[in-house]
C-alpha cells in the first residue's frame, strides 16, 4: 500500500554552489510511504505525517545554509561554540560565523535535489513505525510561468528561524503600472536580484567589529546578536545589495514599489513581492 501526501510542506533554505556562490531557494516537498496497514488499519495517519515528517524536514534543512560535505570548496570549524564555515566559490570567498544549527552540512559533492532528497529520506525513515517499509520524498521548485530570483537574507529581530543569517527563497515577482502588469519592470528586478544576498544597512559593520572572520577588501561584512546567538557574514559586494530597510517580504515590496515611484512620480505602481511558495506582500504607490 503507498500512502501519499502532496504540497505536505515547502523548504525555505539558501546553498552553496561553487560557480553561483549563495543561492536561495524554495522546495515543494511531496511525500509516499509505502508499506503494510497496521492495526488501526492505516499505513501511517495523515495527522501524525504532518507533524513528524514536516517537522523533521523544518529541524534538518529548513531556514538554514545547506552545504555539501564533500565539495572540496568548503572547510568548517568549531571557535567558541560556533561553527565557522569557508567556502570558495567563483564569485569569491563566502564566510561565516553561526550557531551550529545555521548549517545542514549534507553529504556528497554538491547541494541539489538529488542530495537533500537523499539526506532527508535517510534522517526521517528512523522515525517512522515499522510497518513503513519505505519513505519517497520529492522536492520540486514551484511552476514558475513568470518572472522570479534566488536572494538570501537574514532577520535579527525574528523570534523563529528567519533570524539566521543566511537562508532565502526562490521568489517570483509580479510588478503592475499603471494597473497593467510591466513584464520589463519584473525581468529588470528578476535580473537585479537573481543570486542576491540581500543586507540590511544596519547590519553592515566595519571589519574591526568582527570576532571571528577576517573579511577581503572587496567584502561586505555584516554580524549581529540575535536570540540563537552570534552571527558573522562576510560576502563579496558584487554578491549582495545594500538595501536601508529590514529584508522581510514586507520592507523589500515597499522598497521596490519606493524606487520605481521615485525614478516616475506619475505613474502608479502595484508590487506582488513573493517569499517563496504563495505567500508574499503587496505594496501599492498610487
Amino acid at each position: 500500500m503507498i500512502l501519499f501526501v502532496r504540497d505536505l510542506t515547502v523548504i525555505d533554505f539558501s546553498y552553496l554552489h561553487r560557480q553561483r556562490g549563495m543561492l536561495g531557494e524554495s522546495y515543494i516537498v511531496d511525500v509516499e510511504l509505502h508499506g503494510a496497514l497496521d492495526d488501526t488499519a492505516m499505513v501511517f495517519d495523515f495527522g501524525k505525517v504532518k507533524k513528524v515528517i514536516k517537522q523533521a524536514i523544518d529541524r534538518l534543512v529548513d531556514h538554514k545554509l545547506a552545504v555539501a560535505a564533500d565539495c572540496p570548496a568548503f572547510s568548517q570549524q568549531i571557535c567558541d561554540d560556533l561553527s565557522i564555515v569557508r567556502y570558495q566559490s567563483e564569485r569569491g570567498l563566502i564566510q561565516l560565523a553561526c550557531p551550529a544549527q545555521a548549517f545542514a552540512v549534507i553529504p556528497g559533492a554538491e547541494i541539489n535535489e538529488a542530495t537533500v532528497t537523499a539526506f532527508l529520506q535517510q534522517q526521517i525513515k528512523p522515525l517512522l513505525p515499522t510497518n513503513v517499509e519505505q519513505l519517497v520524498l520529492t522536492l520540486r521548485p514551484e511552476a514558475i510561468s513568470g518572472f522570479y530570483y534566488h536572494y538570501s537574507h537574514g532577520l535579527k529581530k525574528h523570534d523563529g528561524n528567519c533570524q539566521r543569517i543566511a537562508h532565502g527563497h526562490r521568489s517570483t515577482i509580479q510588478i503592475y503600472e499603471n494597473n497593467m502588469l510591466a513584464p520589463k519592470l519584473n525581468k529588470l528586478w528578476a535580473e537585479r536580484w537573481q543570486d542576491i544576498y540581500l543586507g540590511t544597512q544596519s547590519d553592515l559593520v566595519v571589519p574591526e567589529q568582527l570576532q571571528h572572520l577576517t573579511p577581503a577588501a572587496t567584502d561586505y561584512s555584516f554580524r549581529y546578536q540575535a536570540s540563537q546567538g552570534w552571527f558573522e557574514l562576510c560576502m563579496p559586494q558584487t554578491h549582495c545589495e545594500i538595501v536601508p530597510c529590514d529584508t522581510t517580504v514586507e520592507c523589500l515590496a515597499d522598497f521596490i514599489a519606493d524606487t520605481l515611484k521615485t525614478q516616475n512620480i506619475k505613474h502608479t505602481y502595484k508590487v506582488v513581492a513573493y517569499e517563496g511558495v504563495g505567500k508574499g506582500a503587496i505594496a501599492v504607490r498610487p
